[in-house]
């Protein structure tokens, strides 16, 4: 499922050329024209990125990125603030606010894009490390040690597909994705799908470390 980013801008024509950019390089996007619409669209969609302009009406970029910041489940939210003002008390005044980074206008997508993908994969990293803390912890207060309890197994198994749990099940034993495409009748390269979706989900970032995670919380017989 691709990643959902949110593009805020009054001006058509900005917010146009970042949407048809970002929808080619793979990402889902919504946009919004203002602040006010932007608040209310990242309550409802809960985008993993936000790219916004400064100068709007009604709410501008300032003032979003504070009430955003102000909601627990946004407070990671990565936020790139896009804007023709470059003197530094405004770009200071933007990472009080709360943003990730400050690109001043003019700009090129490309570079909008190398920016957009360092804060993604850094927001993941930061996410994945709450979440396996977040299981190590709930596991310590339940008295079960490293073992996820019956409830939290049966949570994440049901995250997995039919198809997840049977490469999973699998990468425990040592198979290439040849091997895995051979038993489960599929191509190497669909194989690879499934194992990088596994990583994405149990957060381990190489095959070692999903292996470790699967054999440690009891989700591979």
């Amino acid at each position: 499922m691709p990643l959902t980013i949110l593009v805020v801008d009054d001006d058509p024509g900005t917010r146009l050329s970042i949407s048809d950019y970002l929808e080619l390089s793979g990402y889902s996007v919504i946009v919004a024209d203002d602040g006010q619409e932007a608040l209310a669209k990242v309550q409802e969609y809960h985008p993993d990125l936000m790219v916004t302009d400064i100068v709007m009406p009604r709410m501008n970029g300032y003032e979003l990125v504070r009430q955003v910041r102000q909601k627990s489940e946004f407070r990671l939210l990565p936020v790139i603030l896009l804007t023709a003002r470059t003197k530094t008390q405004e770009r200071i005044l933007g990472y009080q606010s709360g943003c990730d980074l400050y690109l001043p206008k003019p700009f090129e997508l490309e570079e909008l894009g190398a920016a957009i993908r360092n804060l993604l994969a850094r927001s993941q990293i930061i996410q994945s490390a709450y979440r396996l803390s977040h299981l190590e912890n709930t596991n310590t207060l339940d008295g079960n040690g490293s073992q996820l309890n019956d409830i939290q197994k049966s949570q994440w198994l049901l995250e997995l597909t039919p198809r997840e749990r049977e490469v999973l099940e699998l990468l425990t034993h040592g198979l290439s994705n040849a091997d895995m495409g051979q038993k489960l009748h599929l191509s190497p390269r669909t194989v690879e799908k499934y194992v990088s979706s596994l990583l994405r989900k149990t957060g381990a970032s190489n095959r070692a470390e999903l292996v470790r995670f699967a054999i440690k919380h009891g989700l591979v017989e």
